[in-house]
């Protein structure tokens, strides 16, 4: 344990004198690899930023947070931290196992005091407040395994990072600096720290996964002003919104926008946080977490860890809520939220204002992070001062290429003999015409070249099309165009492959033709087999097909020709 500034640490490392023998115990011991969402539990949990969370929760805890946002023993903490095990894992209560990377790093071993089941409904609707499988998290725990594990831990390594290294402190070394930053402080302007000590200093936190804009700088500076005190700017390294800038991104301009803040009341640290997009639960847990990093105060925005739009359109969750949910906690977690609303630009006084502030009458212009991405990153436009620092300006027109030289993926989805290979290679063709370089992934070839090997029940068609998914994603985030047709019969998992790629550049396309053409065209007779019982489980006959919801586009291919189909699609 350590107690530094504010509040006792967890930390779960083995010290330096036991590291060799403890190692040598673990490499005899069977192996879990852990997913990278794990990964990031796992450290956060070694170095106590989930103080006082101290393992990988048990059944008590888990059922009391998803109630009543509060460990079994009553402390608050309002997310499930859990250790979701494969299906084929060989794990039992009262044995130990070494937990590892994907690449086979030891990093853990956990002695299993305990395994439980968990319902994916039920965590979705009272955690992330929606089932609805757009929500990236809803669509990633499809593929979580079914038991969960906990069991006390000992951490030999934390996960092995190379960038950014000097921005990778620790809650404990995070309060260090804040503490020795505060003394300096009292010194320069001769006052005291008072009678708490320098633990009374104020530390207000900032993280947006966002592009950072003026706004942005605004809010962080009315904090400081209002509050007086230090700043801890902490974005998020770890996993965010599939589609999000990427953390080096991130990274730089974070950077670039700390050198126009007082070096001496400013840190710039690292959170190597796994995000879940739980809106105002969230936000309450982002409070805990940046007390232990030292922080008293938190910036929390409107519509806080919400990701894109639902099914629907709409927002995930209410604005305003999470800074409602950490104001009334306020007490407790010994964080205070420091709350703005709408923030505009007024372009006759050069200045930024609550919108709730303004006269009626007064000329204003909206911001936001999605306006900033939509009309000027997109379109290649250049960033006007007023919107984002020009350096800032420079690195995301860097990172982010207009809208036309992104990367695409086009996913045709409908039952088999709808008609989607043929119009995929039509509109291949189509789109080589206007320059585009074009992957085609279909489902049949994949399953010979990608997939060979795997059958066709549900487990293997998901793992088929998470393949073609996680493909698709590296050439979208390169700049490439892909299309896929794979039958993909499943909702989640087709959402699944849709947050892999990046919300904003995933096309789903429904290729829609009644059964009853389908078999009519389907000249190998495969639905015949299946109707005689010779082939089972297949899509359509005895094994459903979930059509999309509100999928981008719609094709009817009875009523129009592959080729007007196509360019339905180019339109």
């Amino acid at each position: 344990m350590i107690e530094p500034f504010g509040g006792v640490l967890v930390d779960l490392r083995v010290s330096v004198g036991e590291l060799e023998e403890t190692k040598a115990h673990a490499n005899r011991l069977p192996s879990v690899q852990i997913s990278d969402r794990s990964l990031c539990d796992l450290e956060c949990l070694a170095v106590g930023a989930f103080s006082p969370l101290d393992r990988f929760m048990g059944e008590a805890d888990y059922r009391r947070v998803l109630d009543e946002m509060r460990l079994a023993g009553g402390a608050l903490f309002p997310i499930p931290v859990t250790l979701p095990l494969p299906d084929d894992a060989e794990v039992e209560p009262g044995r130990e196992i070494a937990l590892r990377d994907a690449k086979n790093n030891l990093l853990a071993i956990m002695a299993v005091d305990e395994i439980f089941g968990w319902d994916l409904e039920e965590e979705a609707r009272k955690v992330y407040g929606t089932t609805d499988p757009r929500h990236p998290l809803v669509a990633e725990m499809h593929r979580w395994g079914r038991r969960n594990a906990s069991g006390p831990l000992r951490v030999l390594q934390l996960p092995i990072h190379q960038d950014f290294v000097e921005l990778r402190l620790t809650p404990a070394r995070t309060r260090e600096r804040l503490r020795l930053m505060a003394e300096r402080r009292f010194e320069e302007t001769g006052g005291a720290p008072g009678a708490e000590g320098l633990d009374s200093a104020r530390v207000v936190a900032f993280q947006t996964r966002s592009p950072l804009h003026r706004v942005h700088e605004e809010l962080i500076r009315r904090a400081l002003e209002s509050t007086e005190g230090l700043l801890l700017l902490h974005p998020v390294v770890g996993l965010t919104r599939p589609g999000d800038f990427d953390h080096y991104t991130r990274v730089r301009a974070y950077r670039a926008l700390s050198r126009h803040f007082d070096s001496g009341r400013t840190l710039l640290a690292l959170l190597p946080l796994a995000m879940r997009f739980a809106g105002p639960r969230e936000a309450l847990w982002d409070a805990l977490i940046r007390r232990n990093y030292g922080a008293s105060h938190l910036i929390v925005g409107r519509g806080h860890a919400s990701p894109a739009l639902d099914s629907r359109g709409k927002h995930f969750h209410e604005l305003y809520v999470a800074q409602e949910l950490v104001a009334r906690h306020r007490g407790e977690l010994g964080v205070e939220p420091v709350c703005f609303r709408d923030m505009v630009y007024l372009p006759e006084e050069d200045r930024y204002e609550e919108v709730t502030r303004l006269e009626e009458g007064r000329r204003w212009v909206p911001f936001s992070s999605r306006l900033f991405k939509e009309e000027y990153l997109d379109r290649g436009c250049p960033i006007p001062e007023w919107f984002a620092r020009p350096e800032v300006a420079e690195i995301l027109a860097e990172s982010h290429p207009p809208r036309h030289k992104q990367g695409v993926c086009v996913w045709f989805t409908g039952l088999s003999g709808a008609g989607k290979s043929t119009v995929a290679e039509v509109l291949a063709t189509l789109l080589a015409e206007h320059g585009r370089q074009v992957t085609v992934l279909d489902g049949d070839v994949v399953r010979t070249h990608l997939s060979r090997g795997l059958g066709f029940g549900k487990e293997d068609r998901d793992t088929n099309i998470r393949r073609i998914g996680y493909v698709a994603s590296e050439i979208a985030r390169h700049g490439g165009t892909v299309i896929c047709a794979a039958i993909s019969p499943y909702r989640a998992t087709r959402n699944d492959a849709r947050n892999m790629v990046g919300s904003d550049n995933f096309v789903e396309v429904f290729v829609d033709a009644p059964l009853e053409v389908c078999e009519e065209r389907d000249v190998k007779g495969m639905y015949a087999k299946a109707r005689r019982g010779e082939i089972k489980g297949f899509t359509g006959v005895d094994d459903p097909y979930e059509p999309p919801e509100y999928p981008e586009i719609v094709l009817d291919t009875v009523r129009f020709r592959p080729e007007e189909n196509a360019r339905n699609v180019i339109e």
